[in-house]
Parts: C-alpha cells; sequence; structure tokens
C-alpha cells in the first residue's frame, strides 16, 4: 500500500525547482484565474519558512505592500507556481523567521549573502 502512494507522488513532482532557501528573497510566478482567463501575476519577498517533504512540501514568502505586510503560503509542486526565481540569496540562522513579522523598517531587512 505504502509503495503504491509513494509511485503517485512521485508523479506529481516538478523537476524543474529553482534552488531556494530561508531567507532568500524570491519572485514567485502565481497563475491567477480571473472568469475564463488565465494570467501571471508576480509575488517577490523574503522566504520566511519551508516545511514537510514529498509533493506536501510548501513554503511561505512575505512582502509588504504599502506599509503592510503580506504573506502567501504556496504549494512547491502546484501547478498553479509558474516558476520560482531567486532574487538574492539571505544570510540567516534560523530555519523559521517569524521574528521578522513583528520588525518595521530596516529591522526586517534580511542580510545578503556574500561568497
Amino acid at each position: 500500500m505504502n509503495d503504491i502512494i509513494k509511485k503517485i507522488e512521485e508523479a506529481q513532482l516538478k523537476s524543474d525547482i529553482a534552488d531556494f532557501r530561508v531567507g532568500d528573497t524570491i519572485k514567485v510566478y502565481g497563475k491567477i484565474k480571473e472568469g475564463n482567463r488565465e494570467r501571471i501575476q508576480v509575488f517577490e519577498g523574503v522566504v520566511l519558512k519551508k516545511q514537510g517533504g514529498s509533493n506536501r512540501a510548501t513554503f511561505t514568502v512575505r512582502k509588504t505592500s504599502n506599509g503592510i505586510g503580506v504573506e502567501k503560503t504556496w504549494p512547491l509542486h502546484s501547478p498553479n507556481v509558474e516558476k520560482i526565481e531567486v532574487v538574492r540569496k539571505g544570510k540567516v540562522r534560523r530555519a523559521k523567521l517569524n521574528y521578522l513579522r513583528s520588525r518595521v523598517g530596516k529591522a526586517a531587512k534580511v542580510k545578503a549573502l556574500v561568497k
């Protein structure tokens, strides 16, 4: 029974996913349906967390829009996520960046990773 579920999940996995981590600034190209039309909307922000595994993996992205914090959570292997583009790498020491929610202005920034 377990083997059948694993085979079904493996068939649903995407292969062309960008390598991003928590703290990175990314652009998520999401498909939006409006009536009978479909368009792509870009959501750019900092990755707060990645969780789950296999085809149930999700990630949360946070941005500020007109002074208000906006967070969105997407399934990683969803057909509604067209592509993910890494804008810049961030240097963090946490797996979940929940503390960014209470910070404002420069304190809410994540340092850039310099190699």
